[in-house]
């Protein structure tokens, strides 16, 4: 019975993240270009978190790809996201910070939330507990590891379209 109880518990954990990964340790990220995920260009919009939300993404220039994320909820801003996916040593980071609807900043005035990329498909960019999919050239998928309020995570999935 304790073997099956393990062989749940680890599918189930296995299903929950199924999408988002992490770069083992000791592991450098893959050599990548921002050509590798220039198909994210573009206005997109979906719903999560009981809004909508709303991601722009700029195209490559000057080694980086710039965006806004913005979630409305019962007719107000609840937070927005700026920051870019950027060419740095010859691989992609993406780096981000928070602001409440006031634009007042989460982090630190000096601290960005970074992600190394750990792998690049086809249809696929996988950083740090980000996945960028491109489902056709008007949908994507983003999914994310989001921490919980008890210090858990869940992998959340954004669909967006054009």
């Amino acid at each position: 019975m304790n073997r099956f109880f393990f062989v749940f518990l680890f599918l189930s954990l296995s299903i929950k993240a199924q999408n988002t990964t992490t770069l083992p340790e000791n592991t450098k990220s893959p050599n990548a270009t921002l050509s590798d995920i220039s198909w994210m260009q573009g206005n997109w919009s979906g719903e999560a978190f009981g809004g909508i939300t709303e991601e722009i993404w700029g195209p490559p220039s000057g080694g980086s790809m710039m965006f806004s994320f913005k979630l409305v909820a019962d007719g107000k801003v609840s937070f927005y996201e700026l920051g870019h996916i950027r060419e740095l040593n010859k691989t992609l980071v993406y780096e981000l910070k928070h602001f409440n609807a006031d634009l007042k900043g989460w982090e630190e005035k000096d601290d960005v939330q970074s992600f190394k990329l750990v792998k690049v498909e086809a249809n696929r960019v996988y950083f740090e507990g980000f996945t960028f999919e491109k489902v056709s050239d008007n949908e994507i998928n983003i999914y994310a590891q989001i921490g919980n309020e008890d210090g858990a995570a869940q992998e959340v999935t954004f669909n967006f379209k054009k």
